[in-house]
């Protein structure tokens, strides 16, 4: 598991054992309030795409931590997107218990409160599975900031959206075969009215559409949602 000058592991300690996590620094270093980000993995473990995506925001001089949400079951795992890896994937996700889950990136946030230093904020940036545990993280007012990535669950989890007291933005395909426009459009209307949400949907995106390892990558979306995801988080981190 390659790291960079600029990133290692950690350990994260809980009532219920510890587990490790990436944490990947600005080029420049720490310096004073930097802003956070708990990035969440998708099925896949904190792969090596999900640490270049860490180091990718901590270019921008975001510290970034992104937790093995896996590791009650499969500490470290990190696979590939067909085949036998995809099936495993697909197993972890309907064994892990959610809400053990969230109490991990509660602890996450608390690292990484520590870690920037008071007046720092902290954003959770997730994708698929982790977009619902980013969702979830906002909606249990974890964080101070949410941009889920064609979250997996967050339309069965609307009784939550109610609590969210921070601003979240969503990001969908629009040929997600997962997450409907049904599904959107529920989501939409459950978080109408919310303070700083916003959600944008990307006409020739398909779920995963972020994931340059992936066949469903789209550079064009993935750009767009990228720059429109540093804004957003330069607006509510600052």
């Amino acid at each position: 598991m390659t790291t960079t000058p600029n990133s290692r592991w950690i350990r994260i300690d809980t009532t219920d054992g510890s587990f490790d996590a990436y944490l990947s620094l600005p080029p420049a270093g720490k310096q004073a309030n930097n802003p956070g980000i708990v990035l969440v993995q998708e099925i896949f473990g904190v792969n090596e795409h999900i640490r270049s995506v860490a180091d990718q925001y901590a270019a921008d001089g975001y510290v970034v931590l992104a937790p093995d949400v896996f590791w009650r079951k499969a500490p470290r795992v990190e696979l590939g997107y067909a085949g036998k890896d995809m099936e495993e994937a697909m197993a972890l996700r309907k064994s892990v218990d959610v809400e053990a889950a969230v109490s991990d990136i509660a602890a996450t946030v608390k690292t990484l409160r520590a870690e920037i230093g008071a007046g720092g904020k902290v954003a959770a940036v997730g994708y698929c599975f982790g977009g619902l545990l980013a969702y979830l993280a906002a909606a249990r007012g974890l964080v101070d900031a949410a941009v889920p990535y064609y979250g997996g669950g967050i339309q069965n989890n609307l009784h939550e959206a109610a609590a969210i007291n921070v601003p979240v933005q969503f990001h969908y395909g629009a040929l997600d075969a997962h997450i409907t426009p049904e599904h959107v459009e529920q989501v939409r209307q459950a978080v109408a009215g919310k303070r700083g949400t916003e959600i944008f949907v990307y006409d020739k995106a398909d779920h995963g559409f972020n994931c340059w390892a992936r066949g469903s990558y789209h550079q064009r979306s993935a750009a767009l949602a990228h720059g429109r995801a540093l804004t957003f988080l330069v607006n509510t981190l600052s």
